[in-house]
């Protein structure tokens, strides 16, 4: 199993969760050409995000190609407790993904 280097965070800040993450993704456009073969790099994007507090859906995010390399993502929950579990799981247009999980500080 490969090291993540992707990251994550959740803090209660004025009674709601803030959470944060980095995650470490090519996210490739499709419209760059390799400086070597000429060719496109083939579209490689995140496609869905979704966010779990204690197991309990609380966000699903819809992306394309037209997100930056190795995007950062904040959000709040309304609410939460300290020690809450926050898992945060991605995958992309090639069925890669990962699940980053934390508990609320």
């Amino acid at each position: 199993m490969a090291i993540s280097r992707s990251k994550i965070l959740a803090r209660l800040t004025a009674g709601d969760t803030t959470v944060k993450t980095l995650i470490r993704h090519p996210m490739e456009t499709g419209n760059r050409k390799d400086p070597r073969t000429g060719l496109k790099v083939p579209r490689h994007f995140i496609q869905e995000v979704t966010c779990e507090r204690n197991g309990k859906p609380v966000m699903t995010a819809v992306w394309s190609w037209a997100v930056s390399r190795n995007p950062y993502l904040a959000f709040q929950i309304k609410g939460g407790q300290r020690g809450d579990r926050v898992t945060v799981r991605w995958r992309d247009n090639k069925g890669a993904g990962e699940t980053l999980e934390t508990r609320v500080r």
